[in-house]
């Protein structure tokens, strides 16, 4: 991905002095790095009210009771996670966080997510299925209410920002169907593949053992 980036700015450079546009290239630079940071600065107030949440949630026991009571959606869509590990509650609110419309915020759920799930993981050069599993309905993620798009629309000047929600419900609500039913295809067919890599090594011990 390095490569691939330096190769797109490097040849936009390149096309852009060929084409005596350098300026339109170094104002648009300009205006990108300071567009990023007034973007960072707005998802401060989103993140640090989630993150707000979550540490009020963790401290009441109230993360735990929301666990427990999904615990059988978590435990079939997660069948080697165990029972009160501290992935579920950040593979948790980052569905909640997801489901709220605010991506950025969940970000970081994700990621803690994902470094506990790498500590079930016994490969560690591998991501494990439930690593997978949690990377699919993240990255499809049905959302009720698409919050940070409808700011963005607001703040565009859009006469009815608000008028997605029932499209964008529809369309993520398919993705995250798609997404578990295709992981649980690949999961099965996985294992069937390991299955059958067994069977065929005890098959090939036993043959050397007869010999």
């Amino acid at each position: 991905m390095n490569l691939i980036f330096f190769l797109l700015i490097v040849g936009g450079i390149l096309i852009a002095a060929v084409n005596g546009n350098v300026d339109v290239v170094t104002n648009s630079i300009v205006s990108s790095a300071n567009g990023a940071v007034e973007k960072v600065i707005g998802l401060i107030g989103i993140m640090t009210l989630w993150l707000g949440m979550a540490k009020v949630a963790e401290e009441s026991g109230l993360l735990k009771r929301m666990t427990d009571l999904i615990y059988p959606v978590i435990k079939f869509l997660f069948p080697s996670l165990p029972k009160g590990h501290p992935a579920m509650g950040c593979i948790l609110m980052n569905i909640c966080a997801n489901m709220m419309g605010f991506g950025s915020a969940a970000t970081p759920f994700g990621l803690k997510a994902m470094k506990e799930l790498q500590e079930l993981n016994e490969d560690k050069s591998t991501a494990s299925e439930g690593m997978c599993t949690f990377l699919a309905i993240n990255t499809s993620s049905v959302t009720l209410i698409p919050t940070t798009l409808i700011a963005m629309r607001a703040a565009s000047g859009s006469a009815n920002p608000s008028e997605i929600v029932g499209t964008t419900l529809f369309a993520t609500s398919c993705s995250t169907a798609v997404a578990i039913i295709a992981d649980a295809i690949f999961r099965a067919k996985n294992k069937r593949k390991k299955q059958a890599e067994i069977a065929h090594k005890n098959h090939n011990v036993h043959r050397k053992k007869r010999r």
